[in-house]
């Protein structure tokens, strides 16, 4: 009788467990409701609807649509636009990714183990330039290297040549890249000091004692701890750059010549713009998931790196 008594107590605290876990797990799944129906609503159903667009012949503008399969991705593996929007896309990327996080990574060391006085106001005014907004960024960014700016007026006054900064085919991606990274730069130099600071302050004072210098520190101690953060960081700045629009957008419009054309001003300069004609919704869907395809495929790519990386280094 005691045994069966035991057995059906048991049977009662563990139905009552069972009870509160999924009240528990309803709550969680009530909370993230609104949250999963956003993502479905402006994540999931445009991606759904842009690769069904993707094998239409369509403008967007009328009722008519005609299915042309695969054509569409045909038509952009030979269309020099689109080649040309993704190298510029992949300069971008090359251009901008390595300065952006070493430079970053410097600069949190520096207001988190060197700088301690005012350090705050410092993170504020490297953290102001990502939240302006892009459109005025550019539009200010436009006066200072535009030919009567104040750059081209300094090099005026040294006797220099001026440089048309954003009008020369030459020089327009490299300006752009230069303004991107000081406008993005606050984004990973947060994601560092959160690095930095789960590092223990023990491993500050061990490194201390042994006589190591902040140089030394950093290089043989903190930045091979930080090393697996660092991953995800790079991950992160390089998809990231290579969704680049509207600091292009609002500067060159893709120009001059579409020397500054990323994908994502190709995209939207197909399906919106009536500069080249009727816009064509279809093949600007397609160009956008054959080039998320592409991101998507290096984004795996480097998280596989990542984790080769960081198991190779736990053995």
């Amino acid at each position: 009788m005691e045994g069966k008594t035991t057995l059906t107590e048991f049977r009662k605290m563990n139905s009552v467990k069972k009870k509160r876990i999924v009240r528990k797990n309803m709550w969680c799944w009530v909370f993230m409701l609104p949250t999963l129906l956003l993502y479905i609503l402006f994540q999931g159903y445009p991606i759904i609807t842009s690769a069904w667009y993707s094998m239409l012949d369509w403008s967007g503008m009328t009722m008519n649509a005609t299915f042309v399969g695969l054509q569409n991705f045909k038509e952009l593996l030979a269309d020099p636009l689109f080649k040309n929007s993704v190298v510029n896309s992949f300069k971008y990327m090359i251009f901008s990714v390595p300065i952006q996080l070493i430079l970053s990574l410097v600069i949190a060391y520096i207001l988190t183990s060197i700088i301690r006085k005012g350090a705050t106001v410092f993170r504020t005014m490297y953290f102001i330039p990502v939240i302006t907004t892009a459109s005025i960024v550019g539009i200010i960014m436009i006066f200072i290297f535009g030919g009567t700016g104040p750059i081209n007026q300094v090099l005026a006054l040294l006797g220099i040549d001026t440089i048309n900064f954003l009008g020369d085919e030459k020089t327009a991606l490299f300006t752009v890249v230069l303004i991107g990274i000081w406008k993005d730069l606050g984004t990973y130099m947060i994601y560092w000091i959160a690095a930095l600071q789960s590092v223990s302050q023990d491993v500050y004072e061990a490194a201390k004692i042994d006589g190591a210098g902040k140089f030394r520190t950093f290089t043989d101690v903190v930045f091979p701890l930080i090393l697996p953060i660092g991953g995800v960081i790079a991950v992160l700045c390089v998809i990231g750059s290579l969704k680049v629009f509207d600091i292009v957008q609002t500067m060159t419009n893709g120009g001059p010549y579409f020397a500054t054309d990323v994908v994502a001003t190709f995209v939207y300069r197909t399906a919106y713009s009536s500069t080249t004609g009727s816009p064509r919704l279809g093949y600007a869907s397609a160009a956008a998931l054959l080039f998320g395809l592409m991101v998507v495929t290096i984004g795996v790519v480097l998280n596989l790196v990542k984790n080769y990386f960081n198991k190779k280094r736990n053995v």
